[in-house]
């Protein structure tokens, strides 16, 4: 350690994939995490579920983030030979208005 390039913080899902990433890029990264373990705090209350962005506004960022991002995992998935599954989802609505928006 002795030239430390990058800092990340937070040692979940997020920060772990950040600091490999930079590592396999070639620099020395130090992680930080403030937790006994790693992806102990909100990664560890993590659903499972690849989200389809169907609860944002239609063509909104975060609506087309969602999908790249889905279809990026499910990519990263096959590629790596990651166990996982492409489960469907049924959305019922309950009232007149949902009805509309769906």
């Amino acid at each position: 350690m002795d030239r430390i390039q990058t800092v990340v913080l937070g040692a979940g899902v997020v920060g772990l994939a950040v600091a490999r990433q930079l590592a396999l890029e070639g620099r020395e990264v130090l992680l930080l995490e403030a937790a006994d373990a790693f992806g102990t705090g909100t990664s560890s209350r993590n659903s499972e579920v690849i989200h389809a962005g169907i609860y944002y506004p239609p063509k909104s960022l975060k609506a087309k983030l969602c999908v790249r991002g889905k279809n990026l995992l499910y990519e990263y998935c096959e590629k790596f030979n990651v166990a996982h599954s492409r489960t469907k989802k049924m959305i019922v609505a309950t009232t007149s208005d949902e009805t509309e928006i769906l």
